[in-house]
C-alpha cells in the first residue's frame, strides 16, 4: 500500500495514500482491523474520502528509551509503517477478515434472496404452498396493521395482491411478488442505515488528544484519560471536544451546529459551551461535565431514527404520492370484478401498481448521488441539498482561497514615514506569526524567506476576526490589518505622498496595513491571483442555469474590482466584515433567490450557513466545514460545477422515472384487463420495471465509471 508520511507525532502518525492506491468505506475498517493487530497499537482511524491513516500507539513500548534516528520513533513506528507497505488488494479482498471490519452492504442480503427462491421452486409443491404461507405473514401482519390504523397504503395493497394470488393457487407469482418486494425492503433499509450513519458522522466529531490543566500545569493527554471535571484548555480556532461550563477565559463560540444560529455568542465564566462546537477567537478553560457519547451532539445523534432529515423534498412527495395512489388500484380492481365477473382480471390491477416503484427509485437515486458526489469530491449533508443546489439560480463566492488561490504571497513591501522595507516586514511578520491564515502565513515566509529574524518585541497580541491585530512594541501602539481597519476603524492618518503611492500600486493586490504609534509604518502587497479555473466556472454557471452570480469579499475594493471584472461577476460587495456578508445573503433569500454560497474562511462561516446551500472549499476553516451543507475534498473550484450537474442530473432521473414507472404500468393494466396478458406476466413485468427504475437510478449521473 503505497503512502507518505504527513505528520507526525510521539505517539501519533498520520498517512496519506498516494496517487493511485486508494480505498472504500468498506476497505477503510479493514485496513484498521490489520494495523490494530500490530503490538503497541492503541487505535487506527482510516478515512476513505481523504485517504488518510492515523495510527495511535505506545512511543515508549516495545522502542522505551532508543534514540530517535532521523525522525524515527522506534520499532512500534516500524512496524506500523511495514505493515501499512504489505497491506494490498489480496487482504482488502480477503474473506478471513472478521464481518465486523466490512461494511453492511446489499449484495450478499440480495444474492441470499435470490438464491432462496430460485431454490424454493425446485420443492414439490405441497412444501411450496407451505413455505410461501408462511413467508406471506408478514406482509399479512403489515397490511393488517396499517387497516386497523385507518390507513389504505402500499402495505396493504402488497398483502391483497400476495393474498388474492395465493387464493387463486397461483404460487408463483405470489412467490416472485414476496421475494422482490423483500428485495425492496432490504434496499429500502440499506439506504435508511446509511443515511442516518452519514448524518450521525455530520453531527459527531473525533478527538484524539486534548488539553487539560492540572495542578496549574498544562499538558495533552489521550481523549481516553479525561474525566469528569477536569479542565480543558479550548484555543481560538479549535472544535470544543467536551460539554462543560466556563471556568476561565473569555471566547467567542460559533454553536450554529448545535443552534443553527450563524453569528458566534460570547462565553465567559459562569456560561455552558458544548462539544462539536468552535471557538472562533479567545480562549477557555472548560470544566468537563460530559465528554464521549454523554454529550449533547452524541445525543442527537442517537436520537435520529430515520433519514427523514436528509430525505429531499421530492422524496418525501414520492413516497405520499405512492400511498396516495394505493385507493385507486383497489376501486379499479373492485369495478374490473363488478363488470366482468373475473377474478384473475380484477387480481391484475392489484399485481401492478405504481407505488411500489415510485418509493424504491427515487430514495435509491439520491443516495447513488450523494456516493457519486463523495467519489467525485463533493460530499453533500443530505439527500434535501442536492435538490436545493438544483433549485438555486444565485451563486455567492468568497474571494480569498475560494476565487483565488489558497497560498497568496507577498508581492511588495512599502515603508512610510522613516520606517525601512526590512523592519516593515521584520515587525510584520513578529505579530502575524501567531495566526495561521493565509496572509499571515505568507507574511512569514517572506520573511524567513529574506532571514529576517526577529525576537518577541511585541506585548500579548489581539486578534479581531476579519479586521487585524493590535499589539505594543516598547510603549508604542501597533496595529496590522485592513484598510477598513487600521485607517478607519483605528483613524490612522495618511499623507498626501502616501495616499499617491498607494493609489500606485497595482490593483490585482491586496494592501495589508501596519502602523506604528500612531503613524502609518508600510503597506505590504499580497499577491493573491484568481484561480485558472474560475472564468471557465463561473460561465458554465451561467450556460448551466445560475442566473446571478457575485462575489462578497472582506477584500479592498481595487482588488475585488479587479477581480470581478476579469471574472465576469454580476455584482460585487468589498470590504465586507462577517456579519455585513450575512445580512446580504439573508437579503438575497428575503428577496426570492435561492443562494448558493462558497467560501472557505472563518470570516465566510456566517454567510455560509445564512444561505440555502453552504459549500466550503477543500482548505476551509473547521468553523466553516462545520457549518456548510456540502464540503468540496478536491482543491479546484470545478468541483462547485461537478456539484450543481451531479443536483440537476438527480433531480431530472427522478422525474425520468416517474414517466418510465407511469407509462409502463400504465400499459400493463391495459394489458392484463383485456386479457392480453396473465397476472402471473403481469406481475412479473410490473416488478421487472421497479427494478430497472431502480437499478437505473444507481447507475452514475455524471456518465462513466465514479472516479475513485
Amino acid at each position: 500500500m503505497n503512502c507518505r508520511i504527513v505528520h507526525e507525532l510521539p505517539g501519533r502518525i498520520r498517512l496519506r495514500c498516494r496517487r493511485g492506491f486508494s480505498f472504500t468505506e468498506g476497505e477503510a475498517g479493514i485496513i484498521e482491523y490489520l494495523l490494530e493487530a500490530q503490538d503497541g497499537v492503541l487505535d487506527v482511524t482510516a478515512s476513505h474520502v481523504t485517504g488518510s491513516i492515523l495510527v495511535l500507539f505506545e512511543p515508549g513500548g516495545p522502542s522505551s528509551g532508543e534514540s530517535r534516528q532521523n525522525g524515527q520513533s522506534g520499532r512500534t513506528r516500524q512496524r506500523i509503517l511495514m505493515a501499512v507497505a504489505l497491506i494490498d488488494r489480496s487482504y482488502l479482498d480477503g474473506e478471513s477478515i472478521p464481518a465486523k471490519y466490512r461494511e453492511p452492504g446489499i449484495a450478499s442480503g440480495a444474492a441470499a434472496l435470490f438464491a432462496r427462491s430460485a431454490f424454493n421452486r425446485l420443492l414439490p409443491m405441497p412444501v411450496r404452498i407451505a413455505i410461501n404461507a408462511v413467508r406471506f405473514l408478514p406482509f399479512l401482519l403489515r397490511g393488517l396493521k396499517s387497516v386497523i390504523s385507518g390507513k389504505l397504503d402500499v402495505s396493504v395493497l402488497d398483502a391483497s395482491a400476495i393474498g388474492a394470488s395465493l387464493a387463486l393457487g397461483d404460487i408463483g407469482t405470489a412467490s416472485t411478488i414476496m421475494t422482490l418486494l423483500s428485495f425492496g425492503d432490504l434496499l429500502e433499509g440499506w439506504t435508511r442505515e446509511r443515511s442516518k450513519r452519514k448524518l450521525a458522522e455530520g453531527l459527531t466529531f473525533s478527538c484524539e488528544t486534548l488539553w487539560v490543566e492540572r495542578g496549574g500545569v498544562q499538558m495533552e493527554i489521550p481523549m481516553s484519560g479525561l474525566a469528569i471535571g477536569d479542565d480543558v484548555v479550548i484555543r481560538a480556532g479549535s472544535v470544543i471536544p467536551v460539554d462543560g461550563h466556563v471556568t476561565r477565559g473569555e471566547a467567542s463560540v460559533n454553536q450554529s451546529a448545535m443552534t443553527g444560529e450563524p453569528l458566534p455568542v460570547h462565553r465567559y465564566p459562569g456560561t455552558s459551551v458544548y462539544a462539536g462546537t468552535l471557538v472562533v477567537e479567545g480562549e477557555l478553560l472548560v470544566r468537563v461535565t460530559a465528554f464521549d457519547k454523554g454529550t449533547r451532539v452524541s445525543r442527537i445523534a442517537r436520537m435520529i431514527d430515520d433519514s427523514v432529515a436528509l430525505k429531499a423534498n421530492i422524496q418525501g412527495k414520492a413516497e405520499r404520492l405512492a400511498d396516495a395512489v394505493v385507493p385507486y388500484s383497489f376501486l379499479l380492481a373492485a369495478a374490473v370484478f363488478l363488470t366482468t365477473g373475473n377474478l384473475r382480471k380484477a387480481v391484475s390491477a392489484l399485481l401492478v401498481d405504481y407505488s411500489c416503484a415510485i418509493k424504491l427509485s427515487t430514495p435509491l437515486a439520491i443516495l447513488s448521488a450523494m456516493r457519486e458526489g463523495v467519489r467525485r469530491g463533493v460530499v453533500a449533508k443530505g439527500g434535501r441539498i442536492l435538490e436545493k443546489i438544483a433549485e438555486a439560480d444565485t451563486v455567492v463566492f468568497d474571494k480569498t482561497g475560494t476565487l483565488s488561490v489558497a497560498s497568496p504571497s507577498v508581492a511588495r513591501v512599502v515603508p512610510f514615514n522613516g520606517w525601512t522595507r526590512e523592519q516593515v516586514l521584520r515587525t510584520s511578520a513578529c505579530l502575524e506569526e501567531h495566526f495561521p491564515h493565509s496572509i499571515a502565513r505568507a507574511v512569514v515566509k517572506r520573511a524567513e524567506e529574506e532571514n529576517l529574524k526577529h525576537r518577541e518585541e511585541h506585548a500579548e497580541v489581539e486578534y479581531a476576526v476579519a479586521h487585524g491585530i493590535v499589539s505594543r512594541i516598547g510603549d508604542s501602539r501597533a496595529i496590522i490589518g485592513s484598510e477598513h481597519f487600521v485607517l478607519e476603524d483605528e483613524k490612522i492618518p495618511v499623507l498626501a505622498d502616501d495616499a499617491a503611492a498607494i493609489e500606485a500600486l497595482p490593483p490585482t493586490q491586496s494592501l495589508l496595513y501596519l502602523a506604528i504609534g500612531g503613524r502609518l509604518a508600510g503597506v505590504i502587497c499580497i499577491e493573491d491571483p484568481l484561480r485558472e479555473e474560475a472564468r471557465d466556472v463561473i460561465r458554465e454557471l451561467r450556460e448551466d442555469g445560475i442566473g446571478k452570480i457575485l462575489m462578497l469579499t472582506g477584500d479592498n475594493r481595487r482588488s475585488a474590482q479587479d477581480a470581478a471584472s476579469s471574472l465576469g461577476l454580476d455584482f460585487f460587495e468589498p470590504s465586507l466584515l462577517p456579519e455585513q456578508k450575512t445580512e446580504y445573503v439573508k437579503r438575497l433569500r428575503a428577496s426570492g433567490a435561492k443562494v448558493i454560497m462558497v467560501g472557505d474562511g472563518i470570516n465566510d462561516s456566517p454567510a455560509l450557513g445564512a444561505s440555502d446551500v453552504g459549500i466550503a472549499m477543500k482548505e476551509s476553516a473547521d468553523i466553516a466545514r462545520e457549518v456548510s451543507d456540502v464540503i468540496l475534498t478536491k482543491g479546484d473550484l470545478r468541483s462547485v460545477i461537478t456539484a450543481r450537474r451531479l443536483a440537476a442530473g438527480t433531480m431530472k432521473r427522478i422525474y425520468d422515472n416517474y414517466a418510465f414507472i407511469v407509462l409502463v404500468n400504465s400499459a400493463l393494466l391495459a394489458l392484463g384487463l383485456g386479457g392480453v396478458i396473465a397476472p402471473s406476466t403481469s406481475a412479473f413485468l410490473h416488478n421487472a420495471s421497479t427494478i430497472c427504475a431502480s437499478v437505473r437510478s444507481m447507475t452514475p449521473v455524471l456518465g462513466g465509471c465514479d472516479p475513485e
